[in-house]
């Protein structure tokens, strides 16, 4: 039961997740945190950061991790199985569609309407994701903000956009050094 409820769930975010991985993120959020329970809102702003790090898209790395945690191998090959099944069937059908009628001014419009809902959809998973970091999910005041997150955050944010920086270099700084800053802040408490 289990498998085809996972296989069914991210078989809706296959289908729905027009634009790629960060366009899923809010609707992998709304199946996955919200109404099946599967994992915390916490435990989501976690999946999320370790699947845009591994390689492969988005959506398919929280199927398979989601997948595995909920019924072990079986679950992710469920999962991800779900998540690209939409995929594999609509791109095979768009592309045939694409080849013969790619002149028509119809679909170049429906296209560009597409990317404005893209563009909403992924502005909403950032928004949602910088939330619950910034302020662990509660209301906001200033005892539970972490600076040294946002000071992180600022600090990787100009490597990438005024120097250029690599973002794997970028991302592997940042790593390392919130694990010394949890490494040093435990051995003083």
């Amino acid at each position: 039961m289990i498998l085809s409820e996972l296989y069914w769930s991210f078989l809706q975010i296959g289908m729905f997740s027009v634009g790629g991985g960060y366009a899923a993120i809010p609707l992998i959020q709304n199946i996955v945190v919200k109404p099946h329970h599967w994992i915390t809102m916490a435990e989501f702003t976690d999946l999320i950061t370790i699947a845009e790090m591994t390689p492969g898209p988005i959506a398919v790395n929280a199927a398979t991790f989601v997948g595995f945690r909920i019924a072990g191998l079986a679950g992710a090959l469920a999962a991800t199985f779900g998540c690209i099944t939409p995929s594999l069937l609509i791109v095979s059908l768009l592309a045939l569609a694409y080849a013969r009628y790619q002149k028509m001014e119809l679909l170049q419009s429906i296209l560009g309407c597409l990317r404005a809902a893209v563009v909403a959809l992924i502005t909403s998973a950032g928004l949602s994701i910088l939330g619950q970091v910034l302020f662990l999910g509660g209301v906001p005041s200033a005892a539970h903000i972490p600076y040294f997150s946002i000071l992180l955050f600022a600090a990787a944010f100009l490597l990438l956009r005024k120097y250029k920086w690599n973002p794997i270099l970028v991302m592997s700084l940042c790593g390392a050094v919130n694990l010394l800053l949890g490494i040093v802040t435990e051995h003083i408490s």
